[in-house]
């Protein structure tokens, strides 16, 4: 298992580590890290800080530790307190980080809820190579046009975090997604699927290659890859829970319509998202915001298993 000096990580960057994982990391104990913008920006209060508890609950009943990482005061958070979550679930001037804004918050103190992106730069400061969140960003529909494409896409190419999900955020182009991804070299796992997972539904019509069947399948893969020399992310897809997996026409109904209002209002950048989650919600009476919960602590459980047999591995 691969100890991590964390004092000498502190003084090279602008971050800090938890108690708790600074021990597990001094240690060589495994853990996952977890994102900042769904406590801050995916989910309503008091959701947010339920689930953001829960998926702690749920990475340490696995056998790992969490890390959620959120930037306070312009210091990268490697683990945060009680408090400070608190602090990000209830807080109106949360800035919401991918990779451009990180230098700004840096300069300026500033604090902010992190995205997949910024999540994965963080961790991989940090020495942590599983992440779980709910769903990645990708290619927006329209992008042709518009070239709207998410940074999380180009921070998978390039940064050594591995990402458990339940595949592409449902309200983007899952096909288009696919495409950029693999011009850009990122390996997509199905874990216990030959199809990519659709988020808010278990199906998407869309095949995929490569399928594990095992945390110890997974971790021999992120492994090999690195060992390697093969720089760049890995996106595990791990499909929501059959019992909260949402009829494919309702949730496309309703994704529709969000897409549409968003246009009418002409809600653009960063703040598409959260509105469309939003309107998503609303327009199913809460059922894609259970299913949202559902998911993302079914990835914390997989991203554990695979980071114990990736500990093993080192």
């Amino acid at each position: 298992m691969k100890r991590i000096n964390t004092k000498a990580v502190e003084r090279t960057y602008p971050l800090l580590f938890g108690e708790e994982v600074c021990q597990a990391a001094e240690e060589g104990k495994p853990i996952v890290a977890l994102e900042s913008t769904i406590i801050s920006h995916g989910m309503p209060w008091p959701q947010n800080m339920e689930t953001a508890e829960g998926l702690e609950e749920t990475v340490r009943s696995a056998g790992a530790v969490p890390a959620t990482i959120a930037v306070i005061d312009g210091v990268i958070r490697i683990g945060i307190s009680k408090e400070q979550l608190d602090f990000l679930a209830t807080g109106k001037d949360i800035v919401k980080a991918s990779r451009r804004d990180l230098p700004v918050v840096f300069a300026k103190k500033s604090s902010a809820a992190t995205t997949v992106a910024a999540t994965m730069i963080a961790a991989s400061m940090a020495g942590i190579k599983l992440f779980a969140t709910g769903g990645v960003g990708g290619v927006h529909r329209g992008a042709p046009s518009t070239f709207d494409i998410s940074a999380d896409l180009q921070e998978l190419a390039k940064t050594n975090v591995a990402v458990v999900c339940a595949g592409v955020k449902a309200i983007l182009d899952l096909p288009l997604t696919m495409e950029y991804l693999e011009t850009m070299g990122v390996p997509v796992l199905g874990f216990g699927t030959d199809e990519l997972p659709a988020f808010y539904s278990r199906t998407s019509g869309i095949s995929l290659e490569y399928r594990i069947d095992s945390y110890e399948e997974g971790a021999q893969i992120l492994d090999a890859k690195w060992k390697a020399g093969l720089s760049g992310g890995v996106l595990i897809t791990n499909p929501i829970p059959e019992a909260h997996s949402m009829e494919t026409a309702k949730i496309n109904g309703a994704i529709e319509a969000a897409l549409a209002e968003a246009d009418r209002l002409r809600i653009r950048g960063k703040k598409i998202t959260p509105f469309l989650l939003d309107k998503v919600k609303s327009l199913t009476e809460g059922e894609s915001l259970t299913a949202n919960i559902a998911l993302v602590k079914n990835n914390a459980t997989v991203a554990a298993g695979i980071a114990k047999a990736l500990s093993e591995e080192e």
